[in-house]
């Protein structure tokens, strides 16, 4: 682990595990560096046109939903599945005690993979 900086990259640790998704995807060619950063910009203009704050705050969010964008566009997962997927996360979020990481049970893991 690097040393603690003053600011880290990541406020949370979901923020570290999206963006390693969006890099697997572009690692794994579902997407280029070029259409990956079109796409990002483009959900944060929309975004900012909904009214969301210019102050990067929202930063982390804006790549979720570019990721879950790019997965329902590639049909690497059905929107359901999606959903489903993310009401999984949801739940097991609630469940976690404060301070721990969040994880999944066995019965959390969709059956398609």
């Amino acid at each position: 682990m690097p040393p603690q900086t003053e600011n880290p990259p990541f406020d949370e640790a979901w923020q570290a595990q999206v963006m390693a998704l969006a890099v697997a995807l572009q690692e794994q060619g579902f997407c280029s560096a070029a259409e990956w950063s079109e796409r990002l910009g483009a959900e944060i203009v929309a975004a900012q046109q909904r009214g969301d704050p210019d102050d990067g705050s929202t930063y982390y969010q804006h790549v979720l939903a570019t990721v879950e964008g790019l997965v329902r566009d590639k049909d690497l997962l059905s929107a359901d599945a999606l959903l489903a997927r993310r009401a999984d996360w949801e739940a097991a979020y609630r469940r976690t005690p404060h301070g721990q990481p969040v994880v999944l049970s066995a019965h959390d893991a969709p059956e398609d993979g």
